[in-house]
């Protein structure tokens, strides 16, 4: 049985400038499992913190989900733009330019789901 305990986890800052801990990703488990987990995703817990936003960037083969855990923001994909908050759950296709901004007086905090699991090599900011 495998349980990850955010408690036991490091956040750093990712390419897209978001606090980022990976929950479960098939290939980036601390400790000591004999091989890969048999999934094709990955959870990754992301705070965007008060006044700030992820910058632009785009997965180039994978769909992203960000389920809104707490706070509220405006997410932006392609031409468009919808406020969020707690509870809701956003789809990103593949290959959408896309970025999230904390518009609230607390931390946003999401879950972002990614299928098949990130990569580096799947990502890229767009800088200006």
């Amino acid at each position: 049985m495998l349980i990850q305990d955010i408690k036991n986890l490091e956040y750093f800052r990712s390419g897209d400038n978001c606090l980022l801990c990976e929950l479960l990703h098939p290939e980036k488990i601390k400790g000591t499992l004999p091989e890969k987990l048999s999934m094709n995703y990955s959870i990754a817990h992301a705070i965007v913190p008060r006044g700030e936003k992820s910058l632009p960037h785009r997965l180039k083969s994978s769909s992203e989900v960000y389920y809104i855990l707490s706070g509220s923001g405006k997410m932006h994909i392609g031409d468009e733009s919808e406020s969020v908050c707690s509870g809701q759950a956003v789809y990103i296709p593949p290959g959408d330019v896309q970025y999230i901004e904390n518009t609230g007086d607390l931390d946003l905090v999401f879950l972002a789901i990614v299928s098949p699991e990130w990569s580096l090599e799947d990502e890229e900011v767009i800088l200006d």
